[in-house]
């Protein structure tokens, strides 16, 4: 049992540390990619963002924003870590281009400063807010966390990243 145990933390380490290229073949959501790597399916979720529920007012908005970016294209994966929904943790780049950045600053996500201290993220979304980007057009656009929580029943989790 110890040695199972310690055989999985590795494994985790391992996934949380890894860098790697894939094809994005699929945008579930603004964010949330499903990459092909090696004839692999891998589910990555962005890292530090949190975008509006499909069923949520800029849902698909920030779909189409994530797939112009990203979608069949080759992408490099700096994954973090491995949620509990067995999704990779990560940072998409795609020609020089932090992609988790360019959906806050599109005004396509909001940063979800729960999981990271980067004042970057904070900045890219006041920029936005400002500039009246993206779901910062609407006067008081609601938080995906807050969303989720009161639409517990539309067939998403209802904790998210």
């Amino acid at each position: 049992m110890r040695l199972w145990c310690a055989l999985l933390c590795c494994l985790a380490w391992a996934a949380q540390a890894e860098v790697f290229e894939a094809k994005v073949i699929a945008v579930l959501d603004g964010d949330t990619v499903l990459v092909l790597r090696e004839r692999q399916k891998i589910k990555v979720r962005l890292a530090d963002i949190d975008a509006p529920e499909k069923g949520q007012p800029y849902g698909k908005q920030s779909r189409d924003s994530l797939r112009a970016l990203v979608h069949k294209q080759t992408v490099r994966v700096e994954s973090r870590a491995v949620d509990q929904y067995a999704r990779v943790i990560g940072y998409l780049s795609k020609d020089g281009l932090d992609v988790n950045r360019e959906q806050v600053r599109r005004g396509m996500a909001w940063e979800y400063s729960h999981y990271h201290a980067d004042k970057a993220y904070l900045a890219l979304q006041s920029e936005a807010q400002q500039a009246k980007r993206g779901l910062w057009a609407d006067a008081g656009p609601q938080a995906p966390w807050l969303w989720r929580r009161e639409h517990p029943l539309d067939g998403r989790r209802q904790t998210k990243p």
